[in-house]
């Protein structure tokens, strides 16, 4: 609301200059941080460095209590600002202080501290917190998973608002400690590296560290009775592995992949260059979804995903997301391209390492068996939109993208562009135009066009483009089914998260 003061002008500027620049200059902070695919995602007004999660977690009645500590740095003077979360608060601090706070919204947590916050300044929050995660709906779903023995947070693209209050954007990463304490013979798989386990007074407590950026997103918590395998890499890297005692028929499928997590991870460094993290692993919870999600460091798989048999080709994918979209994450959802299509082409490339098919023949069966009038087609691997970000064309289209750039410009321009980019925006954020510019770097070629065919237009690319990819072939029936294809295509609901989101169903 303005007023208009009716007062002689000299009158009118000292009455101004009366106004503490304080109270003028400091403004609330947005409630989303920008991306148009989902508004209410993020927040802005600082930036998250660390997460310190303390929590208990009751697995019979599924109450998680906790008390979330938050290091931030403020990139605007500050008078409010939001948190993603959905349980109930108890109590929020900053720097020490009692705070105001208010639910608005599905996911809105909006805090207002004792004093504004300078721009620039290094702030502490506290939030106490409890509640039920899988009673909690946003947008009408909920993203924890119970288990007949415990709990699981593990979704894409929102996750933490069920847990734990954050900036729940890739585009504000931090590092984590999470501290989860449980009935004893319980355990609690998240994140990182185990630095210490204790048991007290019937309840043990496990503290995992997470010590290079991560999203919000790829945060999980796990907590059920597990088998649990160690090992280490011949690099030194810890390998833990977890399997819920309740796996079924799926048990010895679901170990006979997830165990070649080390062997996979070696091969993907000849790929992609040295692996990023400190830590590695694999857990399959006793859940009823069907996908699985490249939570950092420690995938999460559904057991569902062995209904078959073992399937070494989803390892490799979830393995292959953690320099692409893990260590190097969207800059928005728009751009997921630059995480699934290489994870996706990670399998073909795995394909052709073990003699089930090439490259190029897994391409031109992708090609051959969508027609030009295929929906498919349709949707554009760059920018698909928000109902669409998980669309298979997302997979598959955007590694005939890559198929078409490899021969385009031959494989050793190709296989160094495939390494140098996690290495270039190693624990950053990039977008499918930044990855453009530098394979066009890199390659000493203009390939904008090349992009704009294979990820932009929403129509199958015919002769010349096809045929310059190497994709000659029009009918499904003059392509033989390489090999792989089978356990490929098993991993096309990698992503169908089995909810509605406000913006559609994700694929």
């Amino acid at each position: 609301m303005h007023r208009r003061l009716i007062v002689p002008g000299a009158i009118a500027a000292s009455l101004l200059l009366a106004i503490p620049a304080s109270a003028a200059d400091f403004t609330p902070g947005a409630s989303g941080i920008g991306d148009p695919y989902y508004p209410a995602s993020g927040n802005g007004g600082y930036d998250v460095a660390h997460y310190d999660l303390r929590l208990k977690y009751q697995p019979g009645t599924d109450l998680l209590e906790g008390t979330a500590t938050i290091n931030a740095r403020t990139t605007q003077n500050l008078s409010r600002f939001n948190l993603d979360f959905g349980l109930t608060v108890s109590e929020v601090r900053v720097n020490g202080k009692k705070a105001k706070f208010a639910r608005t919204g599905d996911q809105e947590l909006e805090i207002t501290p004792a004093a504004g916050l300078p721009k620039g300044a290094d702030v502490t929050v506290v939030v106490r917190y409890a509640g039920k995660p899988s009673e909690l709906k946003v947008n009408g779903y909920t993203a924890w998973h119970r288990t007949p023995d415990g709990g699981v947070a593990a979704q894409e693209p929102e996750a933490a608002v069920w847990w734990f209050p954050s900036n729940d954007h890739p585009l504000d990463k931090a590092t984590y400690d999470v501290s989860v304490s449980v009935p004893d013979g319980t355990q609690a798989i998240s994140n990182g590296v185990l630095r210490s386990q204790s048991s007290k007074l019937g309840w043990t407590r496990f503290n995992w560290r997470s010590n290079k950026p991560q999203a919000s997103y790829l945060t999980t918590l796990a907590v059920g009775k597990f088998d649990i395998t160690t090992d280490k890499t011949e690099g030194g890297l810890p390998v833990i592995n977890a399997y819920s005692k309740d796996l079924g028929d799926n048990a010895g499928a679901a170990r006979a992949s997830i165990e070649r997590t080390a062997e996979v991870a070696e091969w993907l460094e000849t790929v992609f260059g040295e692996y990023p993290f400190n830590a590695l692993g694999g857990y399959v919870p006793n859940v009823k979804s069907s996908y699985a999600l490249e939570t950092q460091t420690r995938p999460f798989y559904s057991p569902a995903a062995f209904n078959n048999g073992s399937n070494t080709s989803i390892v490799v994918h979830e393995l292959a997301h953690q320099w692409y979209g893990d260590s190097v994450s969207v800059h928005g959802w728009k751009d997921i391209w630059v995480n699934e299509g290489f994870a996706r082409y990670s399998q073909w490339l795995w394909s052709e390492k073990e003699g089930e098919g090439t490259a190029q023949e897994l391409a031109d069966h992708v090609y051959a068996q969508r027609p030009a009038d295929d929906p498919f087609w349709t949707v554009k691997p760059g920018d698909p939109g928000p109902d669409d970000q998980f669309h298979t064309a997302v997979y598959d289209r955007g590694a005939l993208a890559l198929q078409a750039l490899r021969n385009e410009i031959g494989d050793e321009a190709f296989f160094a562009i495939l390494k140098g980019w996690p290495k270039a925006h190693a624990y950053g954020n990039a977008k499918v135009g930044d990855f453009v510019k530098y394979a066009e770097k890199i390659s000493g070629q203009p390939l904008a066009g090349l992009f704009d065919t294979w990820l932009y237009q929403p129509t199958r690319p015919e002769a010349p483009a096809a045929k310059a990819a190497g994709l000659t072939r029009s009918s499904a029936a003059h392509t033989a089914e390489p090999k792989s294809w089978k356990k490929i295509a098993a991993t096309n609901t990698v992503h169908d998260h089995g909810h509605e989101h406000e913006h559609g169903r994700k694929h």
